[in-house]
């Protein structure tokens, strides 16, 4: 990545670079002690730190066990199998700048269910508690956390010594490469691909697992299984069950058709996401809220109904794409910009932006009720602590620097025609506002 495709400038870019490489790995240890052992005060975790240092950071932060590197090698040896073995349909990717297109064995809602069923049964016959994950788990993310950081290295090794397509490159800096990664579509042998592994199977997988584990671990610390809890799992597996009944849509977004392969993207699913992501759940293990029939059942219509909103927004756009614009979008033919861009190769295509439906009230929409969707599975916690919160927030700050790295991509690619189309659409998130 050249200094002039950055879209912040050089210093704020290699800044953040720097510090998130540095402080986000001791950050997802500090959000488990946090939930875990600080009564989910983030307070008294930050007075402990002032009043310890660094020292205090080390000694809270678990060493890893065999134990923990036994369930990460069996969950994702089984995750890479299903990923591997499952049928699945045929589905290519988009075309890449220099004129690639991947293919696809589209698996993940099959490999979502049978894990899910296979956790479950394990529990319900005895075989596996999930409270043991629980009880284990900030050694799981320390052995994770060192686990992933060699992972990346091996990434950033390959995409020099053994990249699997064209789609690879070095940008001169060893940081920026680390960083963002060396390969858009790195892969084992011809069928694995590793980033629908990391993103998908790994991360997005353990996010439905993740709830599950807690529910259990509440259920046997208290005897019962508070409303708030229900509430916040449910929402979170409607909408990681969205994103695997959409995942070949997915293939088709900024994380795989854009971000390569590097620390940004597969450290933060390896890693960050299941601790980040499911952190409203993991507090609430120990913070059972009674919200109460009528406020529980508010919650969940209104969070579903954000799930819903989202799905269709994408929905709204792939029907668009694969009728090449042949189709009704609420109830009407769609209005669209024919825009015409050129490849690195040289060749000349066309791509059609729609601009009515979901799609005409911003550029970037479907974000809003993503965000809304990450409230409503938070807020059964309530206000007690802010620690519930801070994927709603951290969520805001990624999905609107995405959506100013996309269009930006866009206006790059597409030059006049995404004037035309930012004409057209002028609110880049919320309509009306931003």
């Amino acid at each position: 990545m050249a200094e002039s495709q950055l879209v912040h400038p050089p210093l704020f870019t290699y800044v953040s670079m720097l510090a998130l490489l540095t402080l986000v790995p001791p950050f997802v240890i500090l959000m488990w002690y946090t939930n875990v052992h600080a009564d989910g005060s983030v307070l008294q975790t930050f007075n402990y730190l002032k009043e310890n240092g660094l020292q205090g950071l080390i000694d809270i932060w678990p060493r890893p066990t065999a134990i923990a590197g036994k369930i990460i090698i069996c969950y994702a040896l089984f995750e890479a199998t299903l990923q591997l073995l499952l049928p699945g349909k045929r589905v290519e990717g988009p075309i890449s700048p220099t004129g690639h297109r991947p293919v696809y064995k589209a698996n993940g809602m099959a490999a979502y269910t049978v894990t899910l069923i296979t956790y479950l049964s394990l529990w319900w016959f005895g075989i596996f508690n999930p409270t043991i994950v629980y009880d284990h788990l900030g050694e799981i993310l320390s052995t994770l956390n060192f686990g992933s950081l060699i992972f990346c290295l091996l990434l950033y090794i390959k995409g020099h010594v053994a990249p699997s397509s064209t789609d690879h490159g070095s940008s001169g800096n060893i940081i920026v490469d680390f960083y963002w990664g060396m390969e858009l579509y790195p892969r084992i042998g011809k069928h694995f691909d590793i980033k629908v592994f990391t993103n998908c199977r790994f991360g997005m997988i353990s996010w439905g697992v993740l709830p599950i584990t807690y529910c259990i671990k509440q259920y046997e610390e208290y005897g019962s299984l508070s409303d708030s809890m229900l509430v916040h799992t449910i929402i979170t597996l409607v909408y990681v069950t969205k994103f695997f009944w959409w995942e070949a849509g997915y293939w088709n977004t900024m994380d795989i058709a854009h971000d390569r392969a590097g620390f940004y993207i597969c450290w933060g699913c390896l890693v960050f996401l299941p601790c980040i992501y499911t952190s409203p759940g993991m507090y609430l293990v120990k913070h059972p809220v009674n919200l109460g029939l009528q406020l529980a059942i508010y919650i969940l219509v209104a969070g579903i109904l954000c799930v819903y909103i989202n799905y269709d927004c994408d929905r709204q756009r792939q029907e668009f794409r694969r009728t090449n614009g042949k189709c009704l979008v609420w109830g009407k033919a769609p209005s669209k910009i024919v825009a015409s861009y050129t490849t690195t190769t040289g060749e000349t295509k066309t791509s059609l932006l729609l601009t009515s439906g979901w799609w005409g009230l911003a550029r970037h929409f479907h974000y809003v009720p993503e965000i809304l969707a990450s409230f409503f599975w938070s807020v059964p916690a309530l206000f007690y602590h802010f620690i519930p919160y801070f994927y709603v927030f951290y969520l805001m700050v990624l999905l609107f620097d995405r959506a100013k790295r996309d269009d930006e991509r866009c206006k790059s690619k597409y030059g006049k025609y995404w004037k035309k189309y930012c004409e057209k659409v002028p609110y880049r998130v919320i309509p009306g506002i931003y």
